[in-house]
């Protein structure tokens, strides 16, 4: 007798759809973001709040008040000029905040004093503040009864002495100034000439800016002319001094001369 065939399961229908929703809405529960309470709304608002008021208070104290504010000011590169009077030129106030002082505005009192060819202002973090002075140089002086008026490279008459510093040359002019084409013509010229033979003027004149002429130490004359072709000149009188004479003319330096007159 043969066995029997095992009976076969019958197998329910599988409803793909159903089985994708229900994974669908079991992976939208696992990352579902939950919404917060209200005590954690009113918290977080709370501590919005607090942080916002904490950084204008700080900034409120670096902008407006000595929190973080001026304790010290340095004066560099003086010479003639005492550091007292720049900071009193400078007027700057102990305490006053660091970001906010007018750099520019200091910089301009300092530089109105006439002694100030240039001048530059800094923080030093984090109290301090740095001005830098660059003093006026003579290069010349100008005789007036009982005194002195120092003239420098650009032609400003800036300072008055009793007496002419040592070296500095007498420049034969009336009324030095930056505009004046006598006074502008003589500077470049100065400036012009080779630092060995410049140590030797004694004096400079200029009837017109065409004829400057220097006077150098035992009776010996330079005839320049203009301050144009200053370099060429000056390397043609570098040659040319070497020789003996007394008045050495490079006012054309194409056909310099010198004589004995």
């Amino acid at each position: 007798m043969s066995a029997a065939p095992p009976p076969t399961r019958s197998r329910r229908p599988v409803d793909r759809a159903a089985t994708r929703e229900r994974l669908r809405q079991r992976r939208a529960r696992s990352t579902a973001v939950r919404r917060p309470t209200r005590a954690q709304t009113i918290r977080r608002r709370i501590v919005a709040l607090g942080v916002v008021l904490g950084l204008v208070g700080l900034a409120y104290g670096l902008f407006f008040t000595g929190l973080l504010g001026v304790r010290s000011v340095e004066v560099e590169g003086t010479k003639d000029l005492s550091k007292q009077q720049v900071l009193e030129v400078a007027a700057v106030s102990t305490g006053s905040p660091m970001l906010t002082v007018d750099l520019a505005a200091i910089r301009d009192r300092v530089a109105a004093l006439p002694r100030v060819a240039a001048v530059g202002v800094s923080r030093a973090w984090p109290a301090t503040l740095r001005i830098a002075v660059t003093e006026r140089t003579p290069v010349g002086v100008v005789k007036a009864p009982g005194a002195v008026h120092l003239v420098d490279g650009t032609g400003r008459d800036y300072a008055v002495l009793p007496a002419a510093p040592p070296g500095v040359p007498d420049l034969q002019l009336t009324k030095p100034s930056p505009d004046d084409p006598l006074t502008k013509a003589v500077v470049q010229v100065l400036a012009a000439v080779p630092e060995k033979i410049r140590a030797e003027v004694l004096s400079v004149s200029a009837k017109t800016p065409n004829a400057v002429v220097l006077a150098l130490s035992a009776g010996r004359q330079i005839r320049w002319g203009s301050a144009e072709n200053s370099p060429r000149k000056a390397a043609v009188l570098t040659a040319l001094i070497t020789q003996p004479g007394k008045v050495y003319d490079v006012s054309s330096p194409q056909l310099p001369t010198i004589s004995n007159p």
